[in-house]
């Protein structure tokens, strides 16, 4: 009996490493999780006045406004993430922590892309909708 246990659970294990192998980069693609858009704040017509420039320093700096009634939150911009040649910012909300509201309820939003001498497009996304495509001229 025990031996029998013994042979049945050594074919259980066997059985079980014993599974067809895939390539690498299959593996290395099925295990990539899929870039899920985040969630947006704001409506459309919450977000205006987007602009991108290029500083000093060869780094881009984009500024825009964003609308938030409730004085508890904060709009501000998450930082950015460089593909190639394109650079993609998202607006979010945080807690008021400034002690004061923004004129208007509309929030000045600004954020420097850091490493971004190579850049010339930056998109504005909110949630899957993007809010503005905009070209920056290469330094020079």
């Amino acid at each position: 009996m025990r031996k029998s246990l013994l042979v049945i659970g050594l074919a259980v294990v066997l059985v079980g490493c014993g599974g067809p192998e895939q390539p690498s980069k299959q593996v290395a693609a099925n295990s990539k999780p899929k870039k899920k858009p985040s969630y947006c704040f704001f409506k459309d017509a919450e977000t205006k006045g987007w602009a991108a420039s290029r500083g000093k320093d060869g780094n881009i700096v984009v500024k825009g406004k964003a609308y938030r009634s409730d004085p508890r939150y904060k709009a501000l911009l998450n930082p950015a993430t460089v593909s190639g040649t394109i650079a993609e910012i998202r607006p979010t909300i945080s807690q008021n922590d400034t002690g004061h509201a923004a004129a208007d309820d509309w929030w000045d939003v600004a954020a420097t892309i850091p490493n971004s001498a190579a850049v010339d497009t930056v998109k504005v996304t909110c949630g899957p909708k993007t809010l503005a495509e905009i070209k920056v001229a290469p330094k020079g």
